[in-house]
């Protein structure tokens, strides 16, 4: 019984380093991206910001992801205390949700980071 316990356990870590790798992938194959969920209001406030400064994120709706439980899961972990989405990735960077993304903003790194990332022309 003692091994079966383990077993799933080691087969539940295999799993979210899976989904972990999974979610870099993803966030490395463009300047920007975002996970969401499809009726997620604060993702589509972190879609406009980005769009009206000229960057146009990748979205990825996990509740339409076939890994997208799991993706969730390993966002979760990634972000630590922070809601799972949005989660806004740059340059295949973690920035983190929402206010972080705010923060990058109004303090004036995220045109910078954008520019970094090859997400903007200018």
């Amino acid at each position: 019984m003692q091994r079966e316990g383990r077993r799933d356990s080691w087969e539940e870590d295999i799993k979210e380093r899976s989904a972990v790798e999974r979610v870099r992938k993803l966030a490395e194959e463009d300047a920007v991206v975002l996970f969401t969920k499809s009726e997620c209001c604060i993702s589509v406030a972190a879609k406009a910001l980005l769009s009206t400064l000229g960057a146009h994120p990748t979205i990825h709706q996990l509740d339409k992801e076939e890994e997208g439980e799991e993706m969730e899961g390993a966002l979760l972990t990634m972000l630590a205390a922070h809601p799972a989405v949005p989660a806004i990735f740059i340059g295949g960077k973690l920035v983190g949700g929402m206010e972080e993304l705010m923060s990058c903003h109004i303090t004036g790194f995220l045109l910078p980071l954008l520019k970094e990332a090859g997400a903007l022309w200018l």
